[in-house]
């Protein structure tokens, strides 16, 4: 079981794990044993999971979610099998807590009476100025 926070913990069949060989920096080691880690969460049937958390996971995941609903997280940073498996879980636990943290609603405001009259100011100023560089009329 992996606890994401008070209200949230994910059960085991929720997560699989998939070794994988991995590519870059091992030597002969990267032939022969597969250290990289495929972590897949089953994110659309987790029962755990608020139909707000998921919808912001999605969003959060996005090339990571797959048609089905889960989220895959593919981790080889480290030559450690262990260690890319601890990773994995840490950035699965990170993103569904920031997936869990609700967005603050934008209150409308209105600009002040003077900072409306700020803007018009300078925009008169900036056509004053244009209007100077004009070359003068025919009929002067």
């Amino acid at each position: 079981m992996i606890v994401v926070n008070e209200q949230i913990s994910l059960e085991d069949w929720e997560v699989t794990e998939q070794f994988v060989r991995a590519s870059g920096p091992g030597g002969q080691n990267v032939n022969k044993v597969a250290t990289a880690v495929e972590l897949r969460f089953e994110a659309a049937r987790s029962p755990n999971l608020p139909r707000a958390v998921k919808a912001r996971l999605k969003r959060l995941a996005g090339r990571r979610w797959t048609q089905d609903g889960a989220l895959i997280l593919q981790v080889q940073d480290t030559r450690s099998q262990a260690r890319n498996r601890e990773i994995a879980v840490e950035r699965l636990v990170e993103l569904i807590q920031k997936a869990a943290i609700a967005p603050k609603r934008r209150i409308k405001t209105r600009p002040t009476l003077a900072s409306k009259r700020r803007r018009l100011d300078s925009k008169k100023q900036r056509g004053d100025l244009k209007m100077l560089r004009r070359k003068p009329a025919a009929d002067e």
